[in-house]
């Protein structure tokens, strides 16, 4: 029977050190430093390695967290990261933006009566340290699977968390893989959703050549639906994987959503992020100016929209939310951040109307301050407004971050897709395969929008499958 060991419990969770934030809103240098190795090793040292680990029942893609972190306390960050990449193809990346207090750390059995062991700094911790140049060495030691031999193949359309790790699945066990990225960069949600702030694009691109060096060749501006076609795909495959997430902005359906200065977090933080935007004049793309901004939700995009309008050079920031602080769906972490550089929150309000000038371009957004009932079919509760309580908010640049819909270009243009009730792939769950024979789906087409690691599970999950039905 396990029991807590006080001197471990006791031991304080080791801080991750950060910019300042007087200096980090102004510069789109990664916030998190991370740990140095005695910061890790002290760390490591409060897990407890029990003997049924439950923060692995956590991790969307099993990580051998107790494994890991035992390698990490002995001191062998090489055997560490073997252990990570076993399941794990993005170890870099999940350590960065993966919500772990919600998934792994949540299972921790020290936060039961403290602080979490910080399973995902340690994961950050070892894939920076160790970063080998061919992935396969990561992975078994030897470079086996860098050449992909047989002749069988697979598709992965996409280039987002879902589809790299179905590639990297596939190509370690020695199977061709092509993926088919609509952008002319790969990485999808990694490079165009998230700020470099938090996900460096090195970072990004240290993965994707990984996979390169396992076989996996990237082919660029091909548009799912367009230019590649699934059942062309499934023909010449032998299996294929959509990965294409969910990339359709959903709007707030107020008036005024039309002026000039109101746009999606989407395309915001695609021209920010992808375009380049905020190394101007080295990339001459530049986003939409606003010097008082105004961010409509408060999820993770949101927050990331607020701080990057923030380093763009806005004077003012607010997220606005019809719901508390207590009901952001934001990690905690990037809430304080946001809060820490300038960001201000603007809560228990909703839009009614965005006003613009003679030109039609944005000047104001009309409040209306809200106040709690019941719990709605989401468990929080309900938003309703106060009668008489509108308010008018100055703002010359409007994002609205409430989240995406499927893209509908892909799934129009296959229709023996067969779609759930929100127009999203209706999959096997347990395997991953549509309604079309030997064509795999998942990630946000799939689940709606979602989170790196969940979509990471459902690429695993599906190529573990496609293994097998290939290979046998």
């Amino acid at each position: 029977m396990e029991t807590n060991k006080p001197k471990k419990a006791a031991v304080p969770r080791t801080p991750m050190p950060c910019q300042p934030p007087e200096e980090r809103r102004h510069n789109f240098k990664e916030v998190a430093l991370g740990y140095t190795r005695e910061m890790a090793m002290t760390e490591a040292g409060r897990c407890m390695q029990c003997k049924k680990p439950l923060c692995v029942s956590g991790c969307p893609v099993e990580v051998p967290i107790r494994d890991f972190i035992r390698e990490i306390q002995a001191g062998n960050l090489d055997a560490a990261y073997r252990i990570i990449k076993t399941t794990n193809s993005l170890p870099a990346v999940c350590g960065r933006v993966c919500p772990q207090e919600r998934q792994c750390e949540s299972k921790c059995i020290l936060g039961k009566k403290g602080e979490a062991v910080a399973i995902g700094r340690l994961e950050r911790f070892v894939a920076d340290s160790y970063i080998a140049s061919t992935a396969c060495e990561q992975v078994t030691g030897t470079n086996a699977c860098a050449m992909p031999a047989g002749g069988r193949k697979v598709a992965c359309i996409g280039s987002g968390p879902s589809s790299l790790t179905c590639a990297g699945v596939c190509a370690t066990a020695g199977i061709k893989v092509d993926v088919f990225e609509a952008l002319h960069e790969p990485g999808g949600v990694l490079i165009y959703g998230i700020p470099a702030f938090r996900l460096p694009k090195g970072v990004v691109a240290t993965e994707v050549n990984g996979l390169r060096q396992t076989g996996v060749d990237f082919h660029l501006n091909h548009v799912g639906g367009r230019t590649v076609d699934v059942a062309e795909l499934a023909r010449e495959y032998d299996a294929v994987f959509i990965g294409v997430g969910a990339g359709l902005p959903i709007f707030l359906g107020v008036p005024g959503e039309n002026l000039v200065g109101v746009l999606s977090a989407n395309e915001y933080l695609t021209r920010v992020n992808l375009g380049r935007a905020y190394d101007f004049p080295n990339y001459d793309t530049p986003a939409a100016p606003g010097k008082r901004v105004t961010v409509f939700g408060a999820g993770n995009v949101a927050m990331d929209a607020a701080r990057t309008a923030l380093r763009m050079g806005a004077d003012e920031v607010h997220v606005v939310y019809r719901r508390t602080r207590a009901e952001m769906p934001a990690r905690v972490e990037e809430v304080e951040h946001a809060e820490e550089e300038g960001v201000q929150f603007d809560i228990l309000s909703a839009p009614l109307h965005f006003n613009g000038d003679e030109n039609l371009r944005l000047k104001s957004v009309t409040l209306q301050k809200m106040q709690l009932g019941e719990p709605d079919a989401s468990g929080r509760r309900r938003p309703l407004p106060i009668p008489g309580s509108e308010y008018e908010m100055a703002t010359d640049l409007a994002i609205v971050a409430l989240g995406t819909r499927s893209n509908p270009i892909l799934l129009q243009a296959t229709p023996e897709l067969k779609l759930n009730k929100r127009g999203y792939i209706e999959i096997n769950e347990e395997t991953g395969e549509t309604s079309m024979p030997g064509v795999f789906a998942g990630g946000d087409i799939v689940t709606g929008s979602a989170t790196v690691i969940l979509a990471m599970g459902a690429g695993r999950r599906a190529g573990q499958t496609m293994v097998k039905r290939i290979l046998g």
